[in-house]
């Protein structure tokens, strides 16, 4: 986990969410590593653990994961999580929990939904405060940029040049 919080930091000095996920086998050799690249690849599925997922299919040449493991510095979402049931990933592992988007305990369980037809083990909070801190971190610089950076405009004008879209 101190390597992917390492990694995380880089990719959020780049811009994008610092999220990283490794998938190991069941030797704990890694199989598939990734970090967020949405805004990089300008692709909607860019998150971490997908990017690990694809990455580990392609070096197994399978889509099953029963005796691997998934570790990821965030919670994963809804998305992520519904891909790593899908995928039958044995264990995942995270580090900070994220109670408003998180589906592995956070805001919804779909470990243990009754839909889900793979049974994964679910180890949440592994550097948990130190990856909430590094998020925290990164949003706080993110939005004080932004809102020192961001123009004041007039709001009538701006309804104005949106008509014509």
């Amino acid at each position: 986990m101190e390597r992917l919080l390492r990694h995380a930091a880089a990719v959020g000095q780049t811009g994008e969410i610092p999220v990283a996920a490794v998938m190991l086998d069941a030797q704990g050799r890694c199989i598939g590593w990734g970090s967020n690249r949405r805004h990089r690849d300008q692709d909607p599925l860019g998150h971490a653990e997908l990017v690990a997922l694809r990455q580990a299919a392609l070096l197994l040449g399978d889509w099953r994961f029963n005796a691997c493991t998934l570790v990821v510095t965030l919670e994963p979402c809804p998305m992520c999580a519904g891909a790593l049931v899908q995928a039958r990933v044995g264990r995942v592992v995270y580090g900070a929990s994220d109670p408003k988007r998180g589906a592995l305990g956070g805001c919804l369980d779909l470990a243990s939904d009754p839909s889900a037809h793979h049974a994964m083990t679910v180890v949440g909070g592994v550097r948990g405060e130190q990856a909430g801190a590094q998020l925290t971190a990164w949003f706080r610089q993110r939005r004080s940029g932004r809102q020192a950076a961001r123009p004041r405009t007039d709001p009538a004008a701006d309804r104005r040049s949106r008509r014509g879209c």
